[in-house]
């Protein structure tokens, strides 16, 4: 697709996506998002779990999954029964004609399809191959199942998530399987760039955990060097504060960060009370951590006297990070993300108003942006183009392998 006149990043790049449920297919989403041409193979008849996954939506031609709609966007969609010889084979012919191919199987189950990297390799030496697992393709724990929720709780995030006197808390959404393919698409791209570089492909291999415990700032550091466990602290932020949730006086939730000492001048002066920031109490970050209990209540207490509205009015003029806590509803009718395109509407002939919504995509590009082509097909509608067009397998063979149950 031509953007004034330059394509896409990833015009040109072919992706055979061999993965299921959300890991692997968001990777591929990613890079399908900016141009890339994503293959993506289902089993035959029952498709991809995640197509029954979710609330199911009513369309003109029966129930579709508003996740699949999502994550399948800008994808062609094909059938191949991995478990066939044949199959095995045929997947082997994609390969011959991908730039990168995507999975999320447990270690070892393509090697038993003949299916790994040196049957790959050797019939595309410039493939690079991603694969993302639980634990990664070594170790001890590599023949472990692995889901999101395992990596984030082995990841170090979940202890640390929720209050102190209560259990370990998850996240509301898929936040191991959705920063392991952030880390597979980034590393799809490096391995890409080698590639191109050196004639050569090689295997990029992202662990969900791992994935996970990248994300825990210096806490490793800290343990390490000083003893220091970091526990579940609720809505507090022990490395700087003030920086919390607080209640106004109409029932809403904002989030307010006054952390840094010329914001959290800032702050004391939008409050009315400037003198706080001579106090011994809150000079400076160490010391408001070490007061963060009397602080918060002393912010609690200015929110608790205003409205949403008039708080974050105050917050903004005074140049202090803040912003209400949203809910879903709130965040698709709020007008910085309609201005940024992140509601996005894509045509839908199924949908009863012939429009799907889905979040926009991220990150903005200003020459070579990426572009939703369509929301998630239905099973098997790029068969006969792909197979056809790519390996050029006529009608009589698509209906034979169709027969047969490999496609």
């Amino acid at each position: 697709m031509l953007m004034g006149n330059r394509q896409q990043p990833l015009a040109g790049v072919r992706v055979l996506e061999l993965g299921s449920f959300v890991a692997a297919p968001l990777a591929a989403r990613i890079l399908a998002d900016f141009g890339a041409d994503v293959m993506k193979v289902e089993p035959p008849r029952r498709g991809d779990e995640l197509r029954e996954w979710g609330t199911m939506l009513s369309t003109k031609t029966g129930k579709v999954s508003a996740w699949w709609l999502a994550q399948s966007r800008n994808k062609r969609l094909i059938t191949l029964d991995l478990h066939q010889p044949e199959g095995q084979k045929l997947a082997l012919r994609l390969v011959e004609h991908a730039d990168i191919v995507i999975e999320n199987f447990r270690p070892g189950r393509l090697e038993s399809w003949n299916l790994g990297y040196e049957q790959m390799r050797a019939v595309n030496p410039r493939v690079v191959f991603v694969r993302i697992s639980g634990f990664g393709q070594s170790g001890p724990y590599r023949g472990r199942a692995g889901y999101g929720n395992v990596g984030e709780s082995m990841g170090g995030v979940r202890y640390v998530t929720g209050f102190p006197d209560r259990s370990p808390v998850r996240i509301g959404v898929s936040l191991g399987d959705a920063v392991a393919a952030q880390q597979a698409a980034f590393g799809a791209m490096l391995a890409l760039r080698a590639s191109e570089r050196d004639g050569e492909g090689q295997v990029v291999d992202v662990a969900i955990t791992e994935s996970v415990f990248a994300l825990t700032e210096a806490m490793l550091t800290e343990y390490k060097h000083a003893g220091i466990v970091r526990e579940r602290m609720g809505n507090s932020m022990l490395r700087a504060a003030p920086s919390n949730v607080y209640q106004t006086g109409d029932g809403h939730w904002l989030a307010i960060g006054g952390n840094g000492e010329n914001v959290f001048r800032r702050l004391a002066q939008a409050m009315g009370q400037p003198t706080l920031v001579e106090d011994e109490r809150f000079r400076d970050n160490r010391t408001r951590v070490a007061h963060h209990r009397e602080l918060d209540e002393i912010v609690g207490n200015w929110v608790a006297a205003f409205s949403l509205d008039q708080a974050q009015a105050r917050l903004d003029e005074a140049g202090v990070p803040a912003g209400p806590v949203m809910s879903i509803a709130d965040i698709a009718a709020d007008e910085q993300y309609l201005a940024r395109g992140m509601i996005a509407g894509v045509p839908d002939e199924r949908m009863p108003e012939g429009v799907t919504y889905m979040t926009g995509i991220v990150p903005h590009l200003t020459e070579t942006p990426g572009a939703i082509t369509h929301s998630g097909g239905n099973l098997g509608a790029d068969n006969a183009a792909i197979y056809g067009e790519l390996l050029g397998l006529n009608k009589a063979e698509l209906e034979r392998l169709e027969a047969e149950g490999v496609i």
